[in-house]
C-alpha cells in the first residue's frame, strides 16, 4: 500500500516535494512575466503568465489533493494541525491562482493590472510558504521531545 503521509520523518514524501516544487517554480515564474510585461508592455508576457498560472494550477492540484488525503489519513496524528495548515495555505494558493487565471484570460492589454500583479504576488508568496511549511521540522513531533 503506498505510503500517503505528508512527511517521512521531517522532510515531505519525495513524491509529494517534487510535485510541490512545480507551483513554488511556476507561480514565481509568473510573477517575473507579469513583472515583465508592466515593464516592456509586450503581450507575449502575458501569454506567458497565463501558461506558467495553468501549470501552477495543475500540479498544485495535485499537491493539494495529497496533502488532503495526508490530512484525511492522518487525521488522528500528533502533527495534525500543521497538515491542515499545509492543506489551508495550498487551498488558498489554489484558488487564488484561480481568480488570477480568470484574470489573466481577459483582454492582453487589461490582463496584467494592479490586482493581476497582487494575485501573481500572492500566489507566489503562498507557494514558497507551502515549502516551507513541508520542509519545516517544526511540527508538534518536535515540541514532544
Amino acid at each position: 500500500m503506498p505510503d500517503w503521509r505528508l512527511t517521512t520523518g521531517s522532510a515531505p514524501h519525495p513524491v509529494h516535494a517534487i510535485l510541490l516544487a512545480f507551483p513554488i517554480a511556476l507561480f514565481t515564474s509568473a510573477l517575473v512575466t507579469d513583472i515583465a510585461y508592466l515593464r516592456t508592455a509586450e503581450l507575449q508576457w502575458t501569454n506567458f503568465s497565463a501558461w506558467l498560472i495553468t501549470g501552477g494550477l495543475l500540479f498544485g492540484g495535485l499537491v493539494l489533493a495529497w496533502a488532503l488525503i495526508s490530512l484525511a489519513l492522518g487525521w488522528r496524528g500528533a502533527d495534525r494541525m500543521r497538515r491542515g495548515i499545509y492543506a489551508g495555505v495550498l487551498a488558498v494558493m489554489w484558488v487564488l491562482g484561480l481568480i488570477n487565471i480568470f484574470k489573466h484570460s481577459q483582454d492582453g492589454w487589461s490582463s496584467v493590472e494592479t490586482f493581476g500583479l497582487i494575485l501573481s504576488i500572492l500566489c507566489a508568496l503562498l507557494a514558497l510558504a507551502a515549502g516551507v511549511l513541508a520542509f519545516s521540522s517544526l511540527g508538534e513531533r518536535e515540541v514532544a521531545r
